[in-house]
């Protein structure tokens, strides 16, 4: 019997954090389609950071956290396929990560921001094949 009331109350959470993501989801579209109607749509991008440990979204269970990334993998790919415009992704990708990524269509672009930080010439050592200097 206690198994069977947090079962129900895991799903009473869950549909309280479900109506929660679409009031963010809503926050974040106001403002795109406000700022588009003010300034050209293809001048406005949006940034998402579905792996980013704040907001209350990290979580110390590597088992949970690989299931979150797996699952903010699939809503990553649902969004591009959704999405007409060039798409960016970034986020710990290496060298093969991001081809990979390119190459199937997942993305039309990687960033490396903390990675070019650390290596201002990583075009030139991606080139090489060349060890990265680790970011601090």
């Amino acid at each position: 019997m206690e198994e069977i009331c947090q079962i129900v109350n895991d799903f009473k959470i869950a549909a309280m954090n479900a109506i929660d993501a679409e009031n963010r989801c809503r926050f974040a579209l106001e403002i795109v389609e406000a700022t588009c109607k003010e300034i050209d749509a293809d001048k406005v991008g949006i940034r998402l950071s579905p792996f980013t440990d704040y907001n209350e979204l990290g979580d110390s269970n590597p088992g949970a956290l690989a299931l979150h990334m797996a699952e903010s993998l699939n809503n990553l790919l649902a969004v591009r396929k959704a999405f007409d415009g060039t798409f960016i992704v970034n986020g710990g990708y290496d060298k093969e990560d991001g081809i990979k990524a390119v190459a199937e269509s997942h993305a039309d672009l990687v960033a490396y921001r903390r990675s070019f930080l650390a290596n201002p010439d990583l075009p030139r050592r991606f080139e090489l094949n060349a060890p990265l200097n680790a970011y601090n």
